[in-house]
């Protein structure tokens, strides 16, 4: 792909924008205003280039949770059905597995057709907060290296128990080790270093929302104290996040444009609004997951200790 030929090709088909950037698989995510994202998405050709046009699902959507005990027993197709109008286009119950069985429990993750998060969704007559869903981290089932799936790795087979390189880890009997860390764990422990980074660094780009993976990454890393370092003299690096672009009129989006040598899938053509962070805390599946105490009553009324009990007296015994 000719750098020069497809900038000439973008400017002379909708004009000047913002900027332009190759992804992994050959597409062009183009930034641009709402209108003029509208004008792109009707392009079938860039000069003589023939090119596909859609949006960037991940740019133009957004995750929440909301909890209801009242929708256990709705399914999800139901519950998107209804909440199609508020902007919901998906709808997945957080299951967990007690017992060796599958369970159902009330937290819902709710994609919405926008990147702008609402507060609030309502489910009937029910008026029902949206907090911001965070993912657990994707590691391959491939390599066991985490940022990718196992369709698109490029990666050697590697086993999840003993992090050798070339067999799987069926009837596996090493011992433990893990790719990411070198811990002695399996390479999909949450008890590992590298994941809960990882889950770290994935909290701290949705949170900044308008920062990029690599950018999460470096506040991250700035955060870590390293080998030889101790936590004082970490806490006194001044840290300061990458600046946002504050401008609410940015969209994004992608172009497929095809390869000399390679014929690419479709591409994306994203508009979207970048919004403000919802003022509701951020959630993980590992939260939701924990034991629900929403039903129990704090004790109120407790024994009076007596005026000669240790725990009254400030003496010191020397």
């Amino acid at each position: 792909m000719k750098p020069f030929l497809v900038e000439k090709a973008i400017t002379s088909g909708v004009g000047e924008v913002k900027s332009t950037k190759k992804l992994r698989s050959g597409d062009l995510v183009v930034v641009e205003s709402p209108k003029k994202a509208k004008e792109i998405a009707k392009i079938k050709s860039l000069s003589t280039i023939p090119v596909s046009v859609k949006p960037y699902a991940t740019l133009n959507s957004s995750k929440g949770v909301i909890s209801c005990g009242e929708l256990l027993n709705e399914s999800e197709e139901k519950i998107t059905e209804e909440l199609k109008s508020q902007g919901v286009i998906h709808v997945r119950r957080i299951t967990i597995r007690r017992d060796g069985q599958l369970l159902n429990t009330k937290h819902l993750i709710l994609t919405f057709d926008s990147n702008k998060l609402p507060e609030h969704i309502k489910a009937g007559y029910m008026r029902l907060s949206v907090r911001t869903y965070i993912p657990n981290p994707l590691r391959c089932f491939k390599c066991q290296r985490f940022g990718h799936s196992k369709t698109s790795c490029r990666g050697a087979l590697t086993c999840v128990l003993c992090a050798e390189v070339g067999h799987e880890s069926t009837d596996c009997t090493r011992t433990e080790k893990c790719v990411n860390c070198k811990g002695e764990h399996t390479s999909f422990s949450r008890n590992c270093f590298a994941w809960k980074q990882e889950k770290e660094i994935i909290t701290t780009k949705i949170k900044k929302k308008q920062i990029s993976y690599q950018e999460a990454r470096k506040v991250v890393k700035s955060q870590t104290p390293t080998p030889g370092n101790n936590y004082v003299s970490v806490a006194k690096k001044s840290i300061s996040a990458p600046s946002a672009d504050r401008n609410k009129d940015i969209a994004t989006g992608s172009i497929s444009i095809p390869s000399d040598s390679t014929t690419r899938a479709s591409p994306p053509i994203t508009n979207s609004l970048i919004s403000s962070t919802p003022s509701v805390a951020p959630v993980s599946e590992e939260a939701l997951a924990s034991p629900d105490f929403t039903d129990f009553t704090p004790v109120s009324n407790r024994k009076k200790l007596k005026k000669n009990s240790p725990t009254k007296t400030n003496n010191t015994i020397a």
